[in-house]
């Protein structure tokens, strides 16, 4: 009765609806899990190269109401943030690099600060000493992250958890939540242990979440149904992106045989979409982001952005 609720409890009452009102999604915006439809700007990474403010522009008219950062954007923090508000778009979580955490992660807390995230997700592994991989020059920097990738060792991921935790518990303290992301070669298995579950294993589930990329889960011959049935406390994010039929599952990259996998838009792929959002609705998934990797065969990247959102809204769990 509320004769005999105190003034705090009352307070913090109607502050908890107030709150709860503000995280009602509106259904023209939301996915199957009503939560904003977000979109990863790796997959306009090559507009964003070109014309950062008129891309987000773009992304924001194709429905999306949030985006997440990736680590290859080129445009100032200062510019980027004042295009990102003039789109109207929120930015919950950003990708970075494992070396640069390491080496700069007072930096990286605060350019996360900066933009409102929540999240910092590392999307690569690394290793103590990268001296020992010798990188394809004509790849550049992202020559030497294949190399580490195509070399890892079950020890390379034990030092990786150890890391992990280390960070975890720093950006913790900031507020913040460290998180990684997989793409399929953590499931190359060595002597029966997978990488991936070794990670699991070593890492604290409290330090340590993790955004499932259900498309490259799938090419790694993995169901996400039962990744979000078996971890379920462990994922506070999705990817979702699609393949085509036909391909032969792996645990390796930049394959060019027959059977690789080849993206395309969300609903024309291999992925079918509505039970792992049944399934994700037993995990505490605060945000998610469609992402389409290149090559667009079937249509430019602004394009394949507005399928892959009507798909989104469109979508029944």
């Amino acid at each position: 009765m509320i004769k005999n609720t105190s003034r705090r409890t009352f307070v913090k009452a109607a502050a908890s609806g107030l709150a709860a009102s503000f995280l009602e999604i509106p259904a023209m915006n939301a996915s199957p899990l009503n939560l904003p439809i977000g979109l990863q700007l790796y997959t306009v990474g090559q507009e964003m190269d070109t014309d950062p403010a008129g891309t987000l522009q773009a992304v924001a008219a194709a429905g999306y109401t949030q985006v997440e950062l990736s680590p290859l954007t080129k445009t100032s923090a200062k510019d980027l943030k004042k295009m990102l508000d003039d789109a109207g778009l929120k930015n919950p979580s950003g990708h970075y690099i494992l070396p640069d955490l390491i080496s700069t992660l007072h930096e990286k807390i605060g350019f996360a600060h900066q933009f409102g995230q929540e999240f910092m997700v590392v999307t690569v592994p690394w290793v103590a000493d990268p001296s020992r991989f010798k990188p394809d020059p004509q790849l550049g920097q992202i020559g030497v992250f294949i190399a580490i990738i195509k070399g890892l060792t079950l020890d390379d991921w034990k030092w990786n958890a150890e890391r992990f935790n280390k960070l975890g518990e720093q950006i913790n303290k900031a507020g913040l939540q460290l998180a990684y992301h997989n793409h399929n070669f953590e499931w190359k298995s060595y002597g029966g242990v997978t990488g991936y579950d070794e990670f699991l294993r070593l890492t604290d589930s409290r330090l340590v979440k993790l955004e499932l990329d259900c498309g490259w889960a799938t090419v790694a011959g993995q169901d996400p149904v039962a990744l979000l049935t078996k971890y379920p406390e462990r994922y506070s994010l999705l990817h979702i992106k699609d393949f085509r039929k036909g391909f032969t599952p792996r645990t390796t990259l930049m394959d060019k045989d027959p059977g690789a996998p080849v993206p395309t838009e969300l609903g024309r792929g291999a992925i079918d979409y509505g039970r792992i959002f049944a399934a994700a609705q037993k995990a505490p998934i605060r945000a998610l982001f469609v992402e389409q990797e290149p090559p667009f065969t079937e249509m430019p990247a602004l394009e394949a952005i507005k399928v892959d959102y009507e798909y989104m809204k469109n979508l029944k769990s």
